[in-house]
């Protein structure tokens, strides 16, 4: 499961509808399936994905966070793999992460703030954003910021209490949170009987070999080990004769 030659066959879907579109494509759309990608820990996970889909001659969206603690986007390899993603033709945005905030007013305002941080620090401007674990509020909220669209706006989702896999919508929803598919699932039925379709992955989910949920958090801890030991490679001269001890004590699992 969620390995790419799944992710592969729910693009064969897409492409084969006619119905591929980024938001701002699917704002002037009457039908469309929108393909995004929440970044939560591994920008090297969403790149791989990337050149899945691009490898198939598609292009998707994906939304990075400012305060995320296991990236940092303004890293120069981190800055270079986004910047390389938005070139190969892929829609980025903001992921903006709440951080315990309930006042909705409050909320519109840093994320106009973080979408300005990242239009100065970065090469390329976004206009679009997600929410990150969005509360009921703030869905039912439909979040409105002058000239950047909400992947959450009623646009591209609906809203529902309760909602379930057979609740009567205009846009269908459906995401891998958690390791699984939720509300539905991307086949071929699904897809096509929907005018509109939203597709939600978080690509720390997604690898060749497609691990349960125990062996990806362990490859995923694994790769982001390694990440470290070779930045502190690169900065410390006296790591360099410690390393490989450091390397033995902290392999999880390896495919």
């Amino acid at each position: 499961m969620f390995s790419y030659e799944e992710y592969r066959k729910i693009i064969e879907i897409v492409k084969e509808s006619g119905k591929g579109a980024n938001f701002k494509e699917a704002k002037k759309m009457d039908q469309f399936i929108i393909m995004r990608h929440d970044v939560e820990f591994s920008v090297d996970r969403a790149f791989e994905l990337s050149q899945v889909e691009k490898s198939m001659g598609f292009t998707s969206t994906y939304f990075f966070q400012w305060t995320n603690n296991s990236y940092n986007i303004l890293s120069k390899r981190n800055k270079d793999i986004i910047t390389k993603m938005h070139k190969d033709g892929h829609a980025i945005g903001l992921h903006f992460a709440t951080n315990g905030l309930t006042d909705i007013r409050e909320i519109q305002r840093r994320i106009e703030h973080e979408i300005f941080a990242w239009n100065m620090m970065l090469e390329f401007n976004v206009d679009t954003f997600s929410v990150h674990r969005p509360s009921k509020e703030v869905l039912s909220a439909d979040i409105r910021v002058p000239d950047i669209i909400n992947a959450y706006q009623d646009d591209f989702f609906t809203f529902a209490d309760n909602v379930t896999e057979d609740t009567p919508v205009k846009v269908k929803y459906i995401s891998d949170a958690q390791h699984h598919w939720n509300y539905g699932t991307p086949d071929k039925e699904t897809l096509l009987g929907y005018d509109k379709v939203q597709i939600l992955t978080h690509p720390y989910s997604w690898t060749e070999y497609g691990y349960d949920n125990l062996h990806n958090f362990q490859t995923l801890i694994q790769e982001r080990t390694d990440e470290l030991i070779n930045t502190i490679d690169g900065e410390c001269k006296h790591f360099a004769g410690i390393k490989k001890e450091i390397q033995r004590e902290y392999a999880v699992y390896r495919k």
